[in-house]
């Protein structure tokens, strides 16, 4: 029988700081769930939706308080979505894969996880850091940068890190800020710099803002997206951003996944900081997606032991999560 075994709250550093338009995190607290059978044990990881109101400490009591059946299914009817939903669904993958004696891309019907050109984010700063900071990035090998924008000033600092990284591919992140100025002009200008990809211009709730809007490049939904029951209201959206975090795990993830898809939008994969306990999951979902963005553990000081790693801005599947020591998964 399956029981929950654990619902903690881990803190861990950042690198420096990591700055977006509505403030700067110099530490990341992510909620740990176990789960476990009496010969196995899952985990999970998750990183609460601050933007939402949610805490760490309330995503591991609700872990702690849930009174359901420990299936994936039943999750999602009976836990709303949210990263503790995402811790909990993601430590019961785990388990299943080590009680099947099988990897969970091959329980998910998945290709086997191949090397990902994940982006690397460019914290939101004057020009001249993000300059910088998108040199060094390239010199790592990061061939798709992603820039934080505030709403102003954002044509200088997307110059300022062209000349930096002039041969890098660049996607931006507005976080909502883009309420006040004209978002086809302003997507359009950026464009012109080399941008292939805006996210999120507009608060959730005013996707309305969109309509009508041309744009010579397409808009990303984040905080308008998170699970497949949102994709009705989109319409002035050609991709959306699927974070686990968002959606309340991995199944559902993949479930947005297809119905992204079948409605021929773009799909972009992204995480909130954490741990590579956190982003493997994920990196399963990313498997074909047209922008990857999973370089949450790379933002902190530090990861666990056994963490993802980059090879020349390639995240690298490791054995951190879902994977089955001693078996052959081929």
């Amino acid at each position: 029988m399956v029981k929950l075994l654990s619902a903690t709250v881990e803190r861990w550093p950042v690198a420096g700081s990591f700055i977006i338009s509505r403030g700067a995190k110099t530490h990341v607290d992510v909620i740990v769930c176990e789960v476990g059978d009496g010969a196995h044990v899952g985990r999970g990881e998750a990183t609460a939706i601050y933007y939402e109101g949610e805490t760490a400490e309330d995503c591991a009591l609700a872990i702690r308080s849930y009174d359901g059946p420990l299936d994936r299914q039943a999750l999602l009817g009976k836990m709303d979505r949210g990263a503790a939903r995402n811790a909990l669904d993601c430590a019961l993958w785990d388990l299943e894969a080590k009680m099947a004696g099988r990897p969970v891309w091959q329980l998910a019907g998945l290709d086997r996880p191949g090397l990902l050109p994940t982006a690397f984010t460019i914290s939101l700063n004057d020009p001249a850091q993000m300059q910088a900071d998108a040199r060094a990035a390239a010199a790592r090998g990061f061939g798709l940068l992603k820039c934080k924008l505030t709403g102003e000033g954002d044509r200088e600092r997307i110059k300022a890190v062209r000349a930096g990284a002039p041969s890098v591919r660049l996607i931006v992140d507005a976080n909502e800020s883009w309420a006040n100025m004209d978002i086809g002009a302003e997507a359009d200008a950026l464009g012109r710099l080399g941008v292939e990809l805006v996210e999120q211009p507009v608060p959730h709730g005013r996707e309305d803002m969109l309509d009508g809007v041309r744009s010579s490049i397409p808009f990303c939904a984040d905080e308008s997206c998170h699970t497949s029951d949102d994709l009705d209201r989109l319409t002035g959206f050609s991709a959306v951003n699927i974070k686990l975090d968002k959606a309340g795990g991995l199944t559902e993830a993949l479930r947005l996944r297809s119905a992204a898809r079948a409605r021929g939008l773009k799909v972009m994969v992204g995480c909130m900081l954490g741990t590579s306990l956190g982003i493997a999951p994920a990196a399963l979902v990313a498997q074909g997606a047209d922008w990857i963005d999973l370089d949450g553990a790379l933002l902190l000081a530090k990861d666990r032991d056994g963490a993802l790693m980059m090879h020349d801005g390639l995240l690298e599947p490791g054995t951190l999560w879902g994977e089955v020591d001693g078996v052959e998964s081929a």
